[in-house]
């Protein structure tokens, strides 16, 4: 029996879409992963969103750490979550571990650049710098 269907449209019941998410290969899960961008950024790179990585700054929009901000720590692929630097759950014996975010409760504020293939993808609109 197949995990992952290939020709697999889309599916009004939560209970296949969720299916369909868990068992997806890893390039698929990666395009799962993409966060809006701020305005300032939509303008100036002409896109809506980007594939989240490692070092971006971002902003949470939604959940109990709204309108918090940092930097991304750890992006899992496995389980299509997000850690932030700063925002951390305290248990109640004192320890501290991330809070684990999905990806569309998140907004990208300012983009890591430093790899060359990620420059050329994103692009900016106006080179004229």
């Amino acid at each position: 029996m197949k995990s992952w269907i290939k020709s697999w449209k889309s599916s009004v019941q939560p209970k296949k879409q969720r299916k369909y998410r868990q068992n997806a290969p890893l390039h698929i899960k990666h395009r799962l992963l993409s966060v809006n961008l701020s305005k300032d950024l939509k303008k100036r790179y002409n896109m809506r969103n980007v594939e989240v990585r490692k070092g971006d700054t971002v902003k949470v929009l939604r959940g109990q750490y709204k309108n918090k901000s940092g930097i991304i720590s750890n992006v899992d692929l496995k389980k299509l979550k997000v850690n932030v630097d700063g925002i951390e759950n305290v248990r109640k014996d004192g320890t501290k571990n991330f809070y684990p975010f999905d990806p569309s409760n998140l907004q990208i504020t300012e983009l890591f650049l430093d790899d060359k293939k990620r420059k050329l993808k994103v692009g900016e609109k106006n080179v004229t710098s």
